[in-house]
């Protein structure tokens, strides 16, 4: 048994979800939002249309993590925004790509181990609050980056673009970026899927179906920095393993590239590690006295056994 079905996010504009019906589709995939809190414009409209028509959604989140910690801090933003909407399908943590791009624009890069305990802490708080768990990536992406046996894991909703399915492991396949679909004017991608996953996650007592309510995230503790001469906001994110755009979000900024001096900003805390990507003309010393720990730590946590012999482009661990 399959079951045809969409994913959509604001690309799509203003979708007319009675048409959509009527064409015949089991389910879609809304993208919730992004990054840290960022809810896709067309979400709720999305999540409204398609409760009150009866159309199974499940909910979509696009990774911009640097750490564990961070994916936790995600996963809280996709929960809030999912929070009054009926899911009878997973909610997904999309990795790809863009997200490996824009940890390396900060200064992290992302490992195989690095990928795999994002998606693990983000759909472990997903499952913590009552919800089912699944992953997004493609081919590519999952044969570079995860364990062969992942998704038994959490289950995986699969990108690859072909007429002929490959048989991998998955709940979902993404098969088409280039779908049509009345209703939806443009491009849309196309799905199937190969659980029955209403049915699956209601008799799991699963997505609060039974109309319980879902826990409020959990506050995210802050500690704070004073803003110092010659600073950047993207400076001050990646010394503090977080995000420029959390940043911005967290203290109201509404131009990242214009901060002042002597202003104080709240900073998420984390319990995960920070990364740093050392720059021409740093010395572990240096390193160590802006992160506020020691050259010994430094050096024990990344395996060196030269402190005076570092390497720019190297990404280390700040303990």
């Amino acid at each position: 048994m399959s079951f045809k079905g969409l994913d959509v996010s604001k690309y799509q504009g203003t979708i007319d979800w009675s048409q959509v019906k009527a064409a015949g589709y089991d389910f879609a995939m809304l993208r919730a939002g992004y990054g840290f809190n960022t809810i896709d414009p067309q979400f709720q409209r999305n999540a409204s249309e398609c409760n009150r028509l009866g159309i199974p959604i499940g909910a979509y989140w696009f990774c911009y993590a640097l750490n564990p910690a961070i994916a936790v801090q995600e996963a809280n933003g996709c929960l809030n925004a999912i929070s009054g909407y009926r899911l009878d399908y997973p909610v997904c943590y999309d990795i790809e790509q863009d997200s490996v791009n824009y940890a390396a624009q900060n200064g992290v890069s992302i490992t195989p181990s690095l990928a795999t305990d994002i998606v693990t802490a983000f759909c472990n708080h997903i499952e913590e609050q009552g919800y089912y768990a699944m992953f997004y990536t493609n081919k590519n992406f999952l044969n570079t980056y995860f364990p062969a046996d992942f998704s038994s894991h959490f289950a995986l909703w699969y990108a690859y673009y072909t007429n002929t399915f490959d048989g991998t492991n998955c709940g979902i396949w993404q098969y088409t970026n280039q779908g049509r679909v009345p209703g939806i004017s443009g491009n849309v991608d196309l799905d199937i899927g190969f659980i029955d996953y209403p049915t699956v996650i209601r008799n799991a007592g699963l997505n609060h179906l039974d109309g319980s309510i879902p826990s409020p995230p959990s506050d995210i503790n802050y500690t704070t920095y004073v803003i110092q001469p010659g600073d950047t906001l993207s400076e001050i994110a990646q010394r503090f393993g977080t995000t420029t755009q959390a940043l911005a979000q967290l203290n109201g900024i509404s131009n990242p590239n214009l901060i002042y001096a002597g202003n104080t900003l709240k900073i998420p805390e984390t319990t995960s590690p920070r990364y740093y990507t050392i720059q021409p003309g740093d010395t572990l010393s240096g390193i160590a006295q802006k992160f506020g720990t020691t050259v010994q730590a430094l050096a024990q946590a990344n395996g060196i056994s030269d402190p005076n012999l570092i390497y720019a482009g190297r990404t280390i661990q700040i303990p």
